[in-house]
Parts: structure tokens; C-alpha cells; sequence
């Protein structure tokens, strides 16, 4: 047993030295990361002007930032950041002037309608026959098939 113990712990410490090559095909799970308030460019499109502080608050959500120095100013920033990769940022600021909405301006454009593409269909029913609906079919097919002389 005494002389297999330096023979183990040689294998040990030798299987160590290929320890690297192993570690960097393994790296901690990141998980992704997503502050602030979501403004899709759907949801800029809905925005007209002269629409109240409610209705906009209804449309985009609660500003993360309303300042009490901008009153008529509401901020909407939006940051997310992948495991892996670079992290991306959407700012959206919305004007208000008695209490109507007046100007938006941010990275976050609404969508223009003349470019955009043909609406897409709307969800459509597919019916599935069953096994006693394909033997019908099957037979009513073979039934009106033209006789072959």
C-alpha cells in the first residue's frame, strides 16, 4: 500500500497540469440582466400629441424617471445586459406642456406606416381529421376517381 500511494499522488498532481486547458471551456453561468422600462416601437406609435399624462402613463408605464425639477418631463431608460455580450440601452423622453403631451424624443422611433409590411394574417383554423375522417375521405376519394379502361 506505501509504494502505490507516491505513484497516486503523482498521477494526481500530473492530471492537474492539464487543469487549464479543461478550464477554459468552462466559464460561470451569467445571467442576463434587464433594468428600467421596456418602450417597443409599438408602443411609440401609439403616442399622439395632445394625449394627458394618464394616457400616456397607460401606454408606455410609469416613468423611471419623473424629476420634480422637469415636471413637464418624463424619462423612460431601458438597459439590458446579456451574459455574454455588450449590454445595449434605449432612452425614450417624453414633453409635456399643461399637462397635454407635446414632443417625444429618444432612440426609440415609432415604426413609419407607409414602409411598413403587409399586415400579417390572422390566426387561422387548421381542422385535423381523425382516423374515421380519413377513411371517409379516402374512400370518397377512391370512389370519384375516374375507372381507368
Amino acid at each position: 500500500m506505501k509504494p502505490l500511494l507516491p505513484i497516486l499522488v503523482t498521477l494526481a498532481i500530473t492530471g492537474c497540469a492539464s487543469a487549464p486547458e479543461v478550464t477554459s471551456y468552462l466559464s460561470p453561468y451569467r445571467m442576463d440582466v434587464r433594468q428600467g422600462n421596456l418602450v417597443t416601437q409599438e408602443m411609440v406609435a401609439q403616442l399622439k400629441p395632445g394625449l394627458t399624462r394618464d394616457q400616456v402613463r397607460f401606454i408606455l408605464g410609469s416613468p423611471l424617471v419623473a424629476d420634480m425639477f422637469h415636471a413637464d418631463r418624463w424619462d423612460y431608460v431601458y438597459r439590458f445586459l446579456p451574459g455574454n455580450g455588450a449590454a445595449q440601452q434605449r432612452r425614450l423622453t417624453v414633453f409635456f406642456q399643461d399637462n397635454k403631451l407635446i414632443r417625444v424624443a429618444g432612440d426609440v422611433v415609432a415604426e413609419d406606416k407607409s414602409a411598413a409590411e403587409a399586415p400579417k394574417p390572422a390566426a387561422r383554423v387548421i381542422d385535423i381529421a381523425g382516423p374515421a375522417d380519413a377513411a371517409k375521405e379516402a374512400k370518397s376519394a377512391s370512389d370519384s376517381a375516374p375507372e381507368k379502361k
